[in-house]
């Protein structure tokens, strides 16, 4: 539950914070550093029990106003302690009392677009112009283009007009696997000085310099994942959002904030552009558009002159069944491309060596005993596993239930294909690549080197790999277990597949190689696939919508979700249960148009030994829906249930 984050100090004599100031603080028995958020006249607090501020952080400049305005709109909208959202914002090295003085980086000339001989198409010229139309004002673009269609070039373009004209530039991207790629391209074009770096590989230091750079003009542009969204900068004019629709644009955990929807709130509130680009954008992206609410640009062709989208086809598993994940078919299609010193990509949206361990005498399965799910098996470390909480075991060497030795992996994680493909193509050069397998530092930068280099035949992976990377020699994907979110609860599932398979498909033939793509399936029938195969998103798109408009569903209606848990079973049930009564008696009180549903456990009940359960709202009006939450929400601060954590989730992407 959000404790209250705001606290009044006095102002000794001779010290003058002004708001956007780190300062120093005397609190409880330690010293931290906090935020001025406002100079008030009077505390209500009786000046003898009021304690006096320390000092001024001198290193780091004042936050500007809009900044502390982008904070108190996230803390606002997303119903998070005003000091919840600063912390996010704020590098943590700048977050300590006790430090080294930070260096702040020199400003230097800006440094415009270098030399290039890469020759815009006319789609790309097209989608440069609309971008332009509105560079002086608020103006949403979505740029809508097909994999391998140079929205990355596109982008470059539109960065360096925005130094042209002595502003900076923001670029979002949904994981750091994107970034090492970007940054060659951004350094070669526009220098080593004008860019900064910022997402959670880099340590604290570098963090805290990079967002220094960007609140002094020191750093031209800034390339990063969500949390670059919260730095403040000096003069920002454009920002670009990769990869639109990505999930990893939602924090999680604590803030739950839309990296993507703070981006929007952003542009507009500062009056500068934004683009937004995807091969398939979200549908509430598109309904916007649909709607005239954003421009649109597409790039319908591939950039490169010969190149083609790939031919996708589905491998029916009913008849050619897999023999450790891979079907004789994509065995065959691997095989042609290792004659023909081309590279394949296998896509296993698993990690590790196989979901569970199985007793084959008593039907014992790993289970985690902190979490309602399995424990994956990870062979080369001889570990079980839990993806959800993080919790480690030595692999038995018999059934802890009945004794039994014959133990045996059920389902393929990517370590498993890589060793089915390893026996079976053993002069090939294999790599993988999962959250495991680069976990070091550099590790993913060094692989994609090697496969850039032509150093790798086949690669194998999860969907680290499926957006954002080129790879001139890969010419076959081969798509495993597609069938797991068909048939799924949540009412994204089938937008999120459509997606992932399209991002995945596109890796295939980006140069002048024809490119092929093999689905695995038991549902070759399935029409998800069909559109998957005819790369048609805007007839996907709009059948979807259709469905959610039938269905009240965003982006036809706003939501927030209650997610409750606790340690003791049955407490956090019978919370969202109370909340649920308590939210009903007042929209019926307040005649607001919301609707409540039934409190119910999540899919995964149990997570870290914590029972959970969770309460979904809808209304039709996001007006409507924040004016009950902040009502709802004073109710729920009100709880004498200490034993139970709640938040908040504004615009949940899974329900």
């Amino acid at each position: 539950m959000p404790l209250e984050s705001l606290f009044d100090f006095r102002v000794p004599e001779g010290l003058d914070p002004v708001p956007g100031s780190l300062v120093v603080v005397p609190f409880g028995r330690s010293r931290k550093v906090g935020l001025a958020i406002e100079r008030a006249p009077r505390s209500e607090i009786p000046e003898g029990r009021l304690k006096a501020i320390e000092s001024v952080v001198p290193d780091v400049p004042p936050l500007a106003p809009p900044d502390l305005e982008l904070f108190d709109f996230c803390a606002r909208y997303y119903h998070r302690a005003l000091g919840e959202v600063a912390g996010a914002a704020l590098p943590k090295r700048l977050r300590q009392v006790s430090r080294r003085a930070l260096r702040q980086k020199g400003s230097e000339p800006f440094i415009t677009e270098k030399g290039t001989d890469h020759r815009l198409t006319e789609a790309q010229q097209a989608a440069v112009r609309t971008c332009l139309a509105g560079f002086d004002r608020f103006h949403p673009v979505l740029l809508r283009g097909v994999t391998g269609s140079g929205k990355t070039e596109v982008y470059l373009r539109l960065i360096a007009e925005t130094l042209e004209r002595g502003r900076q530039a923001l670029l979002l991207v949904p994981e750091i696997g994107l970034t090492p790629q970007l940054e060659g391209l951004i350094r070669a074009r526009f220098g080593e000085a004008n860019l900064a770096p910022a997402h959670s590989h880099l340590n604290e230091g570098e963090r805290a310099q990079g967002w220094l750079a960007a609140q002094s003009g020191a750093a031209r542009i800034v390339l990063g994942t969500r949390l670059a969204v919260l730095m403040p900068f000096r003069d920002l004019g454009l920002i670009v959002v990769d990869e639109e629709q990505d999930l990893s644009y939602k924090q999680q955990e604590g803030l739950r904030y839309s990296a993507r929807d703070v981006a929007v709130l952003r542009a507009q509130r500062l009056g500068i552009p934004i683009v937004l680009g995807s091969a398939t954008p979200s549908l509430e992206s598109f309904q916007h558009a649909l709607d005239g609410h954003y421009a649109v640009a597409t790039l319908g062709e591939r950039a490169i002159a010969g190149a083609v989208l790939p031919d996708v086809k589905t491998v029916d598993t009913r008849a050619d069944r897999p023999q450790e994940g891979l079907t004789f078919a994509l065995k065959q299609a691997i095989g042609r491309r290792l004659a023909a010193k081309e590279q394949s990509l296998v896509f296993v949206n698993r990690r590790g060596y196989a979901p569970v361990l199985f007793c084959r005498a008593c039907t014992w399965h790993s289970t985690c005993g902190r979490c309602s799910a399995n424990l994956v098996l990870h062979r080369e470390a001889r570990e079980l596993r839990c993806h959800h909480c993080g919790h480690r075991e030595r692999v038995p060497v018999a059934c802890p239930n009945c004794g039994a030795a014959d133990l045996a992996p059920v389902g393929h994680g990517t370590q498993r294909v890589e060793q089915a493909l390893r026996e079976a193509f053993p002069e090939a050069r294999i790599e993988r690549i999962d959250r495991d397998s680069t976990a070091r530092r550099g590790a993913l930068a060094g692989v994609l080197g090697k496969v850039r280099e032509g150093e790798v035949d086949i690669l194998i992976g999860t969907q680290m790999l499926a957006k954002g990377h080129d790879y001139p020699k890969l010419t076959l994907v081969g798509a495993l277990d597609c069938d797991s979110a068909l048939f799924s609860a949540d009412f994204r599932a089938a937008e999120r597949l459509f997606a992932q398979l399209v991002q995945v498909a596109g890796r295939a033939g980006r140069a002048d190689r024809r490119g092929e793509v093999l689905l695995q399936t038991d549902f070759p029938g399935h029409p998800l696939y069909a559109a998957v195969a005819l790369q048609d998103y805007e007839r996907f798109a709009r059948a979807s919508l259709e469905e959610r408009r039938m269905a009240g569903f965003p982006p036809f209606s706003y939501l927030a979700l209650l997610r409750a848990e606790s340690k003791k079973s049955g407490e956090a049930m019978a919370f969202v249960k109370d909340a649920a009564r308590t939210a009903k008696r007042a929209a019926a009180r307040e005649k607001l148009a919301v609707d409540v549903f039934d409190a119910v456990a999540p899919a995964l009940e149990r997570k870290a030994g914590f029972e959970r359960a969770q309460l979904l709202l809808r209304s039709a009006s996001r007006a409507t829906l924040q004016s009950f939450l902040n009502g709802w929400k004073a109710s729920l601060d009100a709880s004498q249930e200490r034993r139970v954590r709640w938040s908040l989730d504004v615009d949940p992407q899974e329900v």
